[in-house]
């Protein structure tokens, strides 16, 4: 009798081994915003909490993770996105700028490529913004109004290659496309949906029902709204991008009715330019201007958030009801963040803190216990490898980005790097900001700007959080900043972007095409 139990023992176990193999992959959902700062979310901080929480994204923080230092290696949307999606540095993607920047490869390999080749469901909803038709989705539906940055307001989607215009407020359109996939999906395969989100791009355009949410709050400046940009004159004080340059468009004005569709259009971005410096009444002018452009950018700019985090909580809401929540990898982040007044600035491209730094939370109950905090210092390149090693994918050497997996897993990685290397390449236009590479560790910031300046700045963001002071030529940093060039040089290297200065302003200069050039290259049915 105990040979015979034995033996069944083990034809039983034997039995089990192909259904072991079959343990279901997780799902992935990587929701995805644009030019959302970590500043307006309230797992990060309480700036805005008690005025404009964020409830359904500190949700999946509370339950998951939240990056605290997880980077952008270059802060602009379609470049960012395309390192995102293939793990490495603009200059091996080719994809280095919004304006006149090309199209992206799809040819080349892409983390949803991977998950399609083993067996995922691939989906694209949303905004999309790499000038070339997705490639590694079985659908998608992304934005092609105005360049692919997409509207707000009746947005038009390329829908697998046709046109599709639709009626209402696009950030509930794209997560009700989103849910209507999943529901139709394939239910015996695992799934990987990419939700992009155009909000909280600019025109920041809210929603009906939060359009005057604040209409009689006074939301406090920040503390660097009037910095002098003392140190910094060429650099960050040599911009297109205080409240001086807010168009009609961002205000709201409305425009006379006598002008043509064009001359609406001309109308609307006046404000753009030096010298066109747009106020609302004659009476209105110098710092009242600027704080009534800021209350009038912060409101809308929050409420857009507002529509955000209410679809994240209905897809929140469609995981649980469907019995998937357990099962589900679920990610929100934003493709770098934002300057929500600091420096008297909005926009983003700098390599300063609130414009580089992403916010990146994370859920997965199997493996991320709840209120996991990382603090190590993570790039945009690090997001493909770290899902297709939590999806059990193989990754390749090609990636230039390293998994944060055992991060994410409470795992204390003594190998992880101790810097990241960052690089901005577009000028004059958009914003002026000068193209700049540099170095960031835990602690520390060095910056090079190049293209028709020569200047290094430096940061102790231990003691300068606001990166008001710059400490070049401090004499205290000598040996530090020596220590530091020679190690964004190294980083140079190893990432492959030795080009010289020249090459690199070659690059600026370029008109590489693309759909902000005026130039379609996909022909919609």
């Amino acid at each position: 009798m105990e040979k015979l139990f034995i033996i069944t023992c083990i034809l039983f176990m034997s039995c089990q081994k192909p259904e072991e193999k079959n343990i279901a992959k997780p799902n992935i959902i990587f929701i995805l915003s644009d030019d959302h700062a970590t500043n307006a979310i309230s797992a990060y901080n309480d700036r805005f909490k008690d005025i404009a929480p964020t409830p359904n994204i500190d949700k999946i923080a509370n339950e998951g993770a939240v990056l605290t230092n997880i980077f952008s290696t270059n802060a602009i949307c379609g470049p960012s996105r395309a390192s995102i999606i293939t793990g490495t540095y603009s200059h091996v993607n080719q994809y280095y700028k919004n304006y006149k920047g090309g199209y992206f490869d799809g040819n080349q390999w892409t983390y949803p490529k991977a998950l399609q080749a083993s067996d995922y469901q691939t989906a694209l909803v949303g905004k999309w913004h790499l000038a070339s038709e997705p490639q590694g989705f079985d659908y998608y539906k992304y934005h092609i109004d105005h360049g692919e940055q997409g509207v707000y307001w009746n947005p038009t989607y390329s829908e697998n290659g046709t046109k599709v215009k639709e009626q209402g407020y696009a950030t509930n359109i794209t997560t009700a496309s989103a849910l209507s996939w999943l529901s139709k999906r394939d239910k015996k395969k695992p799934f990987a949906l990419l939700l992009q989100f155009k909000a909280p791009h600019r025109e920041w355009s809210p929603d009906t029902q939060y359009k005057d949410l604040w209409e009689n709050e006074e939301i406090p400046l920040p503390k660097t709204f009037y910095d002098d940009y003392t140190g910094r004159e060429n650099t960050a004080g040599d911009t297109h991008m205080t409240m001086d340059f807010f168009n009609r468009r961002d205000m709201k004005l409305t425009p006379p009715d006598s002008l043509t569709k064009k001359q609406v259009k001309k109308w609307l971005d006046y404000g753009n330019k030096p010298g066109q410096n747009v106020t609302p009444h004659d009476t209105l002018s110098g710092n009242k201007l600027k704080e009534w452009k800021y209350q009038r950018y912060i409101k809308d700019y929050l409420a857009t958030i507002k529509s955000v985090d209410d679809n994240i909580g209905k897809v929140l809401n469609y995981l649980k009801e469907e019995g998937l929540d357990e099962n589900t990898i679920i990610v929100y982040a934003s493709d770098q963040g934002f300057f929500l007044g600091e420096h008297g600035w909005f926009d983003k491209r700098f390599m300063y803190e609130e414009s580089m730094r992403m916010p990146f939370v994370i859920r997965y109950p199997k493996k991320i216990k709840p209120n996991t905090n990382v603090k190590d210092v993570i790039a945009n390149i690090d997001i493909a490898p770290t899902i297709l090693e939590m999806a059990g994918v193989e990754i390749p050497k090609e990636i230039q980005g390293k998994s944060f997996y055992s991060q994410l897993k409470g795992e204390n990685n003594t190998d992880w790097r101790q810097s990241m290397y960052y690089h901005y390449y577009e000028y004059p236009f958009w914003h002026h900001v000068q193209p700049h590479y540099g170095i960031r560790t835990d602690r520390y910031k060095l910056i090079h700007f190049y293209y028709d300046v020569d200047v290094w700045e430096f940061y102790d963001l231990q003691n300068d959080p606001n990166e008001l002071n710059n400490l070049i030529k401090d004499e205290s940093y000598q040996q530090l900043i020596s220590n530091l060039k020679e190690e964004l040089h190294m980083l140079k290297k190893e990432y492959g972007n030795n080009l010289s200065l020249t090459e690199l302003r070659n690059i600026s200069d370029t008109d590489f095409g693309g759909l902000e050039s005026g130039n379609k290259k996909q022909e919609l049915k």
